[in-house]
């Protein structure tokens, strides 16, 4: 199973990325922040990649397996 390792919308929110900018600036849509919000992991590579670059950081940085 996959999980977020950290709080994706509060690190893009300490980098200066609202929830709010991020959809105005269509960096990520509001479903996309929906899904984080919930834990949802079944993220697009394409929406991995922008948070990546957003917080100059890994995708393992990101989201973690673990046995269930």
């Amino acid at each position: 199973m996959i999980r977020y390792k950290i709080d994706v919308l509060q690190a893009l929110k300490e980098a200066g990325y609202t929830t709010y900018r991020l959809q105005k600036e269509k960096l990520i849509s509001a479903g996309t922040v929906q899904k984080i919000r919930s834990g949802d992991t079944s993220l697009s590579i394409d929406k991995v990649n922008v948070i990546c670059d957003l917080l100059e950081c890994q995708p393992g940085e990101l989201l973690e397996w673990y046995r269930e």
